[in-house]
Parts: C-alpha cells; sequence; structure tokens
C-alpha cells in the first residue's frame, strides 16, 4: 500500500512538473521578440514591397548546430544588421521541397542565404569556407556580420 502511494505521489508530481515547466526552445531561442521572423512566402512578399534583401536560414528543431547558431540572433549588432533585411526562418523538415531548392551545395543545417528582394537567391554570398559555404560560424557572429554587410552592399 505505501508502495502504491509513493508510486502514485511521484507519478502526481512528474505530471505537475511537466505541465508547469515551460517548453524547451525547439531548435534554439532566436529572439523572436527582437527579430522580425516571417513565413517564406509572407517573406518574400515583403521583400519584394519594401525592396529588402533576405536572409533565410534553413534549420531544424533537433539540431544541437542550430540551437548554438540561433544565440548569434540575441547579439545586439545582429540584432539590429537585421532590421535591414527580411528575416524568415524555414525549418527543413516541414518544408522539404523548399530546402532542396535551396541547397547549392548539400542540405546540411544549418544554413543561411542571401537572397535579393525579389527572392533569388546570389550563391557567392557565403561563409569563408570552402566546404559548407553557408554554414556560418555557431559561436561567434562575426562571419554571419560580414555576410550580412556584404549581402546589404551588392543585394537590392
Amino acid at each position: 500500500m505505501i508502495g502504491r502511494l509513493i508510486l502514485g505521489a511521484a507519478l502526481l508530481m512528474t505530471a505537475v512538473f511537466m505541465v508547469a515547466a515551460p517548453p524547451a526552445s525547439a531548435g534554439g531561442d532566436w529572439n523572436d521578440a527582437k527579430i522580425q521572423w516571417q513565413p517564406y512566402e509572407q517573406g518574400l512578399a515583403a521583400a519584394k514591397k519594401d525592396q529588402k534583401p533576405v536572409l533565410l536560414i534553413v534549420f531544424t528543431e533537433w539540431c544541437p548546430h542550430c540551437t548554438n547558431y540561433s544565440k548569434l540572433f540575441h547579439d545586439e549588432k545582429v540584432v539590429e544588421q537585421a532590421k535591414r533585411f527580411v528575416m524568415i526562418r524555414l525549418d527543413k523538415d516541414k518544408n522539404a521541397e523548399l530546402s532542396k531548392k535551396f541547397a547549392p551545395d548539400g542540405e546540411y543545417i544549418p544554413r543561411t542565404y542571401f537572397l535579393s528582394s525579389a527572392g533569388t537567391l546570389d550563391a557567392d554570398l557565403h561563409a569563408p569556407r570552402a566546404e559548407y559555404k553557408y554554414f556560418y560560424d555557431e559561436h561567434d557572429p562575426a562571419q554571419l556580420l560580414t555576410g550580412m554587410d556584404t549581402a546589404l552592399k551588392k543585394l537590392r
């Protein structure tokens, strides 16, 4: 009887904890409070209307590199630069066809692309690496900021 009471109490505490605990950030914390992330189609329409370049990130909810990368979007310089772009996040698992469309060198994750306001990918804008060209340093915002600066000078 005591064993059942203890088991019941443990199950009840587990259930209460699961309900009370905030959900984990799936795929990272992309700073939704300060970055105006948009869905793909809506973002392309906004880019065309506002004549802004697009920063497109392909990620997944289960990727540890995506979780690390998401933290860069809390950097104040990245937040400021993001205001000059239409920001789009695309979940690879939920948008398989679009992920394939934006995979000039493979479907690894996370991938970051810069598109013109017309939605055209500029394949020459990428991280300074020979392989996995669209994988920016996930721990230091410097590469991403350089990419953003270059994209702003080149794209309209």
